[in-house]
């Protein structure tokens, strides 16, 4: 599954992709890349053909004065399928790319069969605070400091002593510290401010589609949380289940805001179940005119 690069107008966007079948797109979260992926990539790989990218602005994908907003990156991955040849997909998005994975399916229904929201961003106001102390201008000065070369030697140094001592890190704090280490570059650091502030403030997420979840009522809908998430509250996954009467939620206990790192095998069994027991949806602009105006009637 290596990773591969792709010019999307004029700009380079990395992925991995791997298998045959019906295509699955897992979208990352803040920060991260499709390296989260790789528990559950090779698994899922067996029966569908996985495309996992790297974000505009995260991984290895080119990063640029431009635009981070979810609507771009709905773009983006549109246009990125198109040129790998991928009509319609599964959309599987975790934290920031759950919201992106919402944006897709709103922008490109036609292009979504199924729609998988993992920890997802968007479906309320509440965020860990510290997110919010990072959108407050001048945070990004602070973060150059936090993330400086030696404060991450220090803790490269901290993370080698405990594995000589037997002791390894959880998923969790693992993705943690690859996201951290990732803002040590100048240019993917102003991608990730751009990127939160465009969907964090001071008061929280500043981006919801609850107002527009009625939507997805034709369209097989997965949630899966952690029920010890402390990064976006798991009270979130049973209110969107409440709004969306033909959702599915799976709440993974004792996971975190990665359930497809804490628990992979079960993640992936989930996935595929799902996948399998739900007819893809085919929508049309016609069937989307009609659900706005069965709201507004």
């Amino acid at each position: 599954m290596d990773l591969q690069t792709i010019s999307i107008h004029g700009h380079q966007v990395a992925y991995r992709t791997d298998g045959d079948g019906p295509a699955v797109l897992l979208i990352h979260g803040m920060a991260g890349s499709a390296t989260t992926w790789r528990s559950v990539m090779p698994a899922l790989a067996e029966q569908a053909t996985v495309i996992a990218p790297d974000l505009p602005g995260h991984g290895e994908s080119e990063k640029f004065r431009g635009d981070y907003s979810l609507g771009n990156y709905a773009s983006v991955l549109r246009d990125l399928l198109t040129k790998l040849g991928h009509d319609r997909v599964t959309v599987v998005g975790q934290s920031l790319g759950g919201g992106v994975a919402m944006q897709f399916a709103y922008q490109y229904p036609e292009r979504c069969e199924r729609l998988v929201l993992v920890s997802s961003g968007g479906l309320g106001q509440e965020v860990h605070l510290g997110l919010r102390a990072l959108a407050l201008p001048g945070a990004e000065y602070v973060l150059a400091l936090g993330c400086s070369a030696p404060v991450r030697s220090v803790g490269t140094a901290a993370a080698g002593l405990f594995r000589r001592f037997g002791f390894q890190p959880r998923p969790p704090v693992e993705e943690i510290w690859r996201s951290f280490e990732s803002l040590g570059d100048g240019q993917t650091r102003q991608a990730f401010v751009h990127t939160l502030r465009s969907v964090v403030d001071v008061a929280g997420q500043r981006v919801d589609a609850r107002d527009r979840l009625y939507l997805a009522a034709p369209m097989p809908t997965l949630l899966i949380w952690g029920d010890h998430d402390h990064i976006i509250p798991v009270d979130h996954a049973y209110e969107a289940h409440a709004a969306m009467p033909n959702s599915r939620l799976e709440i993974f206990e004792g996971a975190g805001h990665y359930p497809h790192r804490e628990d992979p095998q079960r993640f992936v069994r989930v996935l595929r179940d799902f996948m399998q027991s739900s007819a893809p949806a085919k929508l049309s602009s016609v069937d989307m005119q009609e659900l706005l105006h069965t709201q507004t009637a």
